[in-house]
């Protein structure tokens, strides 16, 4: 398996901006995420290439021959990185202490509390 780039809180912004849509020019991304992050179309670009030069995005060019951009990787396949990482360093890697953690210090709806029982479940019978 291919490893997965380590990609910073800033950059994870801009993965999820062209996770939801692209391809997209480094100028539209800036436009998308201006009013949530203030960045200039300068921060922008240097985070796009960043991303390139990790491999988390490829390019491209539209039909007017602008440079756009795409991801590289699955927003799925970052998130299960990301969430190894995090239970590595925080939980030791054990899942247990994880769950209980949450279970205690989350409020959860009936039904996400019925699907959590559901996939534990399904882990046991697998």
């Amino acid at each position: 398996m291919a490893t997965v780039p380590d990609i910073s809180d800033s950059e994870w912004l801009i993965m999820e901006a062209l996770w939801e849509s692209s391809p997209q020019t480094a100028s539209e991304v800036a436009k998308s995420l201006r009013p949530s992050t203030g960045w200039a179309e300068n921060t922008v670009r240097t985070l796009l290439s960043r991303l390139v030069e990790k491999s988390a995005l490829k390019t491209s060019q539209n039909p007017s021959g602008t440079r756009t951009f795409l991801p590289a990787v699955r927003r799925e396949t970052c998130v299960r990185a990301e969430s190894k990482t995090f239970l590595d360093r925080v939980f030791g890697g054990a899942a247990q202490p994880l769950l209980i953690h949450f279970a205690q210090n989350t409020k959860l709806t009936a039904d996400e509390v019925r699907e959590l029982k559901k996939l534990l479940d399904q882990n046991l019978n697998s």
